[in-house]
């Protein structure tokens, strides 16, 4: 059995599956590696458009698989604490990846995010829980310092700095319903992965340039330093999709439409 599937449901939509039923796809050497390794041919496809992660079993992602906290594969023969960075900067690795990845990511959690499995699902653009879902820093419980794999980042943009230093620190569990009321999930859902196939495939619906530079400018213009900023990059955005024909499309498509 392999520990990651990626499939595409249809040529424009990936769904990548974490795999590891068993242990809530706790993210050992292999898993990572597969994963890195799935978010590279997505990248390649210009066929793909949106990406839907979500876990198999009653899980998303439980965290760092414990049994193999720091495997020998990540070190390149280095010794500790060397070997330790290169293994944190791998699983790292995954929240930036995702981040950078042109295609929208929905993240249909299905279950327990904790730990990485929490960082993951906040690297996504846009996160759907199912009623069972629950989400958990859990790193500060540990030993370990809370702001991990992204966290202190991705969070505070989510859901305000005040919200996410009490998760942070505090290593709550939170279940899908306070989580919608932060903000750290846009719905709660009961088939929470065909409602996220079903967003992928009203987003494939929207023109290729302007979806791709939408989440690009989204994230862009968290860190911009003022509206003008803001505006120059939406004006530039605006204008180069202009050109790609698909507005030409969508107006006409909209005068045909019955009134």
């Amino acid at each position: 059995m392999t520990v990651l599937e990626l499939a595409y449901p249809r040529p424009d939509i990936a769904v990548v599956t974490l795999n590891r039923p068993e242990k809530l796809n706790a993210l050992s050497y292999e898993l990572v590696e597969s994963f890195h390794a799935a978010l590279g041919d997505i990248a390649a496809n210009n066929d793909c458009r949106v990406v839907v992660l979500t876990g198999a079993g009653r899980g998303f992602c439980s965290g760092l698989d414990l049994t193999e906290p720091n495997p020998t594969p990540t070190g390149g023969g280095t010794e500790f604490p060397r070997s330790g960075m290169r293994w944190q900067e791998r699983i790292a690795e995954l929240t930036t990846r995702l981040h950078r990845l042109r295609q929208p990511v929905i993240a249909a959690v299905n279950g327990p995010a904790y730990g990485g499995g929490f960082a993951i699902a906040a690297a996504a653009d846009i996160r759907l829980a199912s009623e069972s879902a629950r989400f958990c820093t859990q790193f500060i419980k540990l030993g370990l310092g809370g702001c991990d794999i992204g966290v202190s980042y991705t969070l505070p943009r989510i859901v305000g700095a005040g919200h996410a230093f009490d998760l942070i620190l505090t290593a709550r569990q939170v279940d899908a319903a306070e989580a919608l009321r932060l903000g750290l999930v846009s719905r709660v859902s009961e088939n929470v992965v065909d409602d996220a196939l079903a967003m992928a495939e009203t987003l494939c619906g929207y023109g290729k340039f302007g979806l791709e530079s939408t989440k690009q400018v989204l994230w862009a213009n968290l860190e911009a330093g003022s509206l003008e900023q803001a505006i120059h990059l939406e004006n530039r955005s605006q204008i180069l999709a202009s050109t790609s024909g698909e507005m030409r499309e969508a107006s006409e498509a909209f005068r045909r439409r019955p009134r």
